[in-house]
């Protein structure tokens, strides 16, 4: 499966390039703190050397011995997978479901660090996450242009022009998605040319396109509301970089268009999965916009900055997004997160890992109803929009995926399809 080859291939490397990242840092620390700093770096590499020789030659899953405020709920979990029914009994990282070691595995990449001051705040993925920024500087251009270009006319659109204009950066955001630096294990995987100019030819590997649905849900919702009440839409990040900006555009959309009054994004609280955004992206990202030397970029930082005073767009995180559970447990693990979602008028899930969070990444029949997948994960109506690079997906017409299958295989992994699937939810 997909599942074994990322353990066996693909998590060994991302460990190689931390290590090789902190050795390339050595010389940082000794500037900053000295020999504390030089040791500290010893001993997190030291950390994830011995974390890489149990990965690779399958060794128990070993309870988290550190301090930090979610370990209990990992160790809870570990004894919860050390009891199922049909398991193994002792959870190793081959004979485990493929969710929750990659997660243990990030987990203990953030231990190596979190228990090593001085570098105890050193994020080991930042550099890819600017790099691939740059490196997608002429898409994200194209990107700022176009929407700068949009909002100079944004009052006279009709319903109908303005329906397109969410369908086009719905799928800009969509595509966006291919950016995934954990899928290429942080080789490059930025964004080269305009976003806009291929969405016509991507229109038929959007295997699920409910994109319509997004529109009305937005367009009642407005109509529907009650006085002095906002439209609420979050969005539940997934990559820094050109997905990001792709994000921060769309939501920009909806405040300018008005189908939306505020948007809340959720990201990461530690260094996740190579790319996923954390606050610092989240505000890195704005900055480096608000200061670039174009001017539509710097036009769309600087609105964004001020989104963000304003307090119409919010920035939270959760360490729920960096537990192994999937989503239908959030009601019980996090209700206050579950209790927040529950404010939105839409959730926009981005991303595979999301996805298989939704899903509970089982090997579904690709016919079962997105619906029943979600096993009651209900806080509000919400929407996925994601690539496919997991051997995960429902909600296809019969037939749909065994037709695809017969003539790509590798089809659920390559990142060339996309689904726009959504949930109305009770």
């Amino acid at each position: 499966s997909f599942a074994y080859f990322t353990i066996k291939d693909r998590l060994p490397q991302i460990l190689t390039r931390v290590i090789d990242t902190l050795h390339r840092h050595k010389n940082e620390f000794f500037e900053e703190h000295g020999e504390k700093g030089v040791e500290a770096e010893k001993r997190a590499i030291s950390f994830l050397s011995k974390l890489r020789n149990e990965l690779q030659t399958d060794k128990p899953v070993t309870p988290l011995e550190d301090e930090l405020p979610d370990a209990a709920l990992w160790n809870q979990y570990l004894d919860y997978q050390r009891h199922l029914p049909n398991g193994n009994g002792e959870p190793s990282w081959f004979q485990s479901p493929w969710l929750y070691v990659e997660c243990y595995m990030y987990r203990r990449i953030h231990a190596a660090l979190a228990q090593n001051p001085p570098i105890d705040n050193f994020d080991v993925f930042k550099e890819g996450k600017a790099q691939n920024f740059f490196e997608s500087q002429e898409a994200v251009i194209a990107l700022c242009t176009y929407f700068q270009e949009l909002l100079k006319n944004i009052k006279d659109l009709d319903e109908k022009q303005l329906q397109e204009e969410l369908l086009k950066l719905l799928q800009v955001s969509l595509w966006g998605n291919k950016c995934d630096l954990s899928f290429s294990a942080g080789e490059d995987s930025s964004q080269k040319s305009s976003p806009l100019q291929s969405l016509e030819n991507m229109v038929p590997y959007i295997l699920v396109n409910d994109m319509e649905k997004v529109w009305s849900l937005l367009v009642n919702a407005k109509k529907n509301r009650p006085e002095r009440s906002n439209v609420r839409v979050d969005i539940i990040l997934d990559n820094a970089g050109f997905e990001l900006v792709s994000d921060l555009v769309l939501a920009d959309f909806l405040l300018s268009s008005k189908l939306a009054d505020e948007v809340y994004f959720h990201g990461k609280s530690i260094p996740w999965y190579v790319s996923d955004t954390t606050k610092h992206d989240f505000n890195w990202t704005i900055k480096q916009l608000g200061s670039a030397n174009h001017m539509w970029m710097s036009r769309c930082g600087i609105n964004w900055e001020g989104f963000l005073k304003k307090g119409v767009w919010v920035f939270l995180d959760h360490m729920f997004w960096t537990l192994p559970h999937d989503f239908s447990s959030m009601s019980e693990v996090a209700p206050d997160l579950y209790a927040e979602l529950q404010k939105s008028n839409l959730l926009l899930f981005k991303g595979d890992l999301n996805y298989r969070k939704l899903t509970g990444d089982r090997k579904w029949e690709y016919s079962v109803p997105f619906h029943q997948a979600l096993n009651k994960f209900h806080p509000a109506p919400l929407c996925s929009l994601r690539t496919l690079k997991s051997d995960t997906q429902v909600g296809l017409k019969p037939g749909q995926g065994e037709q695809i299958q017969a003539s790509e295989p590798d089809w659920m992994v390559s990142g060339k399809y996309g689904v726009v699937q959504f949930d109305a939810g009770l």
